[in-house]
């Protein structure tokens, strides 16, 4: 399974982010392989519609889970429709590493 974590960086030591849609990046994590990679999200600086626009973006990526600090109700709506898993952490004092320590 692939899961999203959003990251205030694109490195596993950077601050774990609370915003989905203002993210500055994602971190697609592949659960299988064990793999990373980091997805810069194009649209923080969108006036509006960045929640929306990142929801659309978890689905090109084939996430099946979201691990964010908070969604809006257009990218829930989205999340939704698209069957993608949200997960709500509220401590931004994790890294994107701790944050996939947990789900191991």
């Amino acid at each position: 399974m692939k899961t999203i974590i959003t990251s205030a960086g694109n490195k596993l030591s950077s601050q774990f982010e609370l915003r989905f849609g203002r993210a500055e990046w994602f971190c697609l994590y592949d659960e299988e392989s064990g793999k990373t990679s980091f997805h810069e999200n194009m649209h923080i600086d969108d006036g509006h519609g960045a929640g929306p626009k990142a929801a659309e973006k978890a689905y090109e990526l084939g996430a099946a889970k979201v691990i964010s600090g908070d969604f809006g109700p257009k990218a829930k709506d989205i999340l939704t429709q698209m069957d993608i898993q949200m997960v709500i952490v509220d401590n931004d004092n994790q890294t994107v590493k701790d944050i996939i320590n947990m789900i191991k």
